[in-house]
């Protein structure tokens, strides 16, 4: 297989991929919009959760079931100097988190990404509440009230912690605080329920935490589905067990039932980039479900975890502590919060190539200091390592074209008879030790590179908005003047010169590879800058190491010589 044959298979395998990817996200079957319900029978200690389809249908968006007569007021501020939440008091609910560090766009001035929100288009909110058999309890619809000024609760210059507590009580007796704790610079959330029984009665119930939203808002991409990550980024619900590790349920499949205790673990929706997770206590069990229910025409999701009954007897008190992380998918950050949540940036079926890619990203990033110059080191490094294969490669080719004229002699001995001119070839190779197949070794160890590779790019947070120099603001975003992708396009044409096609060769083939750079060309101009930014320089780095090795083995096209 010839440089030319190699160079086509390649192309048309990736190519194969991306449409494959976009395929499958533009013909992807509808969400479910009849509801999808997990058992939720009631823990031998306390009193059973409402379904979660009930529980769902309650609240089609926060704020819309109050205690009657009672008002709960608008949402509360809470902040550290990386997070910004707005609590709402009633349920004592999250329904807005915005990621001060990180804005929707990578122009200047641009708003920062609201990650939780009660805006019905884009309902993403973190619930929790109590139930008991007895009725006295604080559900997620329940009003709390505000302890302290209602003014934004920000973390002071000097603190290392800032908080924000809500009360509710009850005139059997029963009193209920929950408090919600930020650090500087971290997007974990101390979450504590202190319970007080200062009934005459021991009191029964359980806690329940849950994560709800609507599916979010893809941005408009110039290519399409083909070119826009988000189009087929994971969207869904995740959990991680110590027994089954992790586990997801993507918004458009939300079935079957899930019905599953975990101990140990978490439960989480992702989406590109960003993670909202209730992380219980690790000795806690939490029994799991799933949810979906439509309203006024959008579908909401949901993942429940119901926590073990609590018994409280009269003048006793109890007191629940939970995590909330949300934020960015930052794999280190992740790691270190809880088992497995780093998981939660899902690389697919190339995890395990592009795990190592990201990990070498990273540290040359750490000595760097720039994504994109780490990228440019990267396609060095790959390049170096993959040396002896490509020089190998070439004395293959090499060895191939002299054996041409002994190849011509045997077709000309054996005409028409192909069976016996396909052995006598194979045996001039073997006599000759020659492998046929040694150039298409390389071509395949870049197959998985590239997808993974591709993976890392797309799916990192640590990528987005991250510049290189001059013109490219954002790694994660197409060349805006489009000059890598013509960059690659001449070291393209310049490849196809060094490598011209055979005189014999299929005339639908021959056009093929004369399109497939304006194919690429075309295609890459959508596609983020980074991965432009990679093939622009592993494509020139290439076009170098093929002059030289072919002028090394002698293979050089008479043209390249007098050049």
């Amino acid at each position: 297989m010839n440089q030319t044959r190699n160079f086509l298979l390649f192309a048309w395998l990736m190519l194969a991929v991306l449409i494959w990817q976009a395929w499958q996200q533009d013909h992807a079957p509808p969400p479910p919009v009849e509801p999808t319900t997990g058992s939720t029978s009631a823990s031998p200690a306390g009193p059973a959760v409402p379904s979660p389809t009930a529980a769902a249908a309650a609240t089609v968006a926060p704020g819309a079931a109050a205690t009657a007569g009672v008002h709960a007021g608008p949402p509360l501020v809470l902040s550290n100097d990386v997070l910004s939440l707005r609590i709402d008091p009633q349920g004592a609910n999250l329904v807005g988190a915005q990621l001060l560090g990180y804005a929707q766009t990578e122009q200047r001035g641009s708003p920062r990404v609201d990650l939780l929100s009660a805006d019905p288009t884009h309902l993403f909110v973190a619930e929790s509440g109590i139930v008991s058999a007895s009725g006295h309890a604080p559900s997620h619809t329940a009003v709390y009230q505000a302890e302290g000024p209602a003014a934004p609760a920000t973390l002071a210059s000097g603190s290392n912690a800032v908080s924000r507590s809500f009360l509710w009580t009850d005139p059997s007796g029963l009193q209920v605080r929950k408090t919600y704790t930020l650090h500087r610079g971290s997007y974990v959330i101390d979450v504590r329920e202190e319970i007080r029984n200062g009934s005459t009665a021991a009191w029964t119930g359980n806690d329940y935490r849950w994560l709800r939203r609507v599916p979010p808002v893809l941005k408009h991409s110039a290519g399409g589905s083909l070119t826009n990550p988000e189009a087929y980024a994971f969207v869904g619900a995740a959990w991680y067990s110590p027994e089954d590790k992790y586990e997801t349920r993507a918004l458009s499949k939300f079935e079957p039932a899930l019905d599953k205790t975990v101990t140990g673990g978490w439960m989480a929706m992702v989406q590109h980039y960003f993670v909202a997770a209730w992380i219980p206590d690790p000795k806690q069990a939490m029994k799991l479900s799933i949810a979906s229910n439509t309203a006024g025409g959008e579908t909401y999701y949901s993942i429940i975890a119901q926590g073990p009954g609590m018994a409280i007897p009269a003048g006793g008190s109890s007191v629940q502590d939970s995590r909330l992380y949300v934020g960015p998918s930052l794999q280190d950050v992740l790691a270190n919060t809880a088992p497995g949540l780093q998981l939660t940036v899902d690389y697919g079926w190339f995890t395990l190539f592009a795990g190592p890619i990201y990990w070498l990203l990273s540290k040359l990033h750490g000595l760097l200091g720039n994504w994109g110059w780490a990228i440019i080191v990267l396609v060095l490094l790959i390049r170096a390592a993959m040396y002896k294969l490509s020089d190998a490669q070439y004395r293959s080719m090499a060895k191939m074209k002299a054996l041409q004229p002994r190849l011509d002699a045997l077709k000309e001995r054996y005409g028409d008879d192909k069976q016996q001119f396909q052995m006598a070839m194979l045996e001039l190779y073997k006599k000759e030790k020659v492998n046929p197949a040694g150039g298409c070794l390389p071509m395949l160890i870049q197959i998985p590179i590239f997808l993974a590779l591709y993976r890392v790019l797309l799916y990192s947070v640590e990528l987005r908005h991250a510049p290189w120099v001059g013109w490219i603001h954002s790694l994660s975003d197409p060349d805006p003047y489009f000059v890598l992708p013509g960059l690659y396009l001449i070291a393209m044409f310049a490849t196809q010169r060094l490598s011209p096609m055979a005189p014999g060769m299929d005339p639908t083939q021959r056009k093929m590879m004369q399109a497939m750079p304006l194919v690429f060309g075309v295609m890459f101009a959508f596609f983020p800058s980074g991965l432009v930014l990679y093939y622009c320089v592993s494509t020139g780095l290439g076009l170098w190491q093929q002059w030289w090795l072919m002028r090394k083995h002698g293979t050089l096209p008479t043209a390249a010589k007098k050049a």
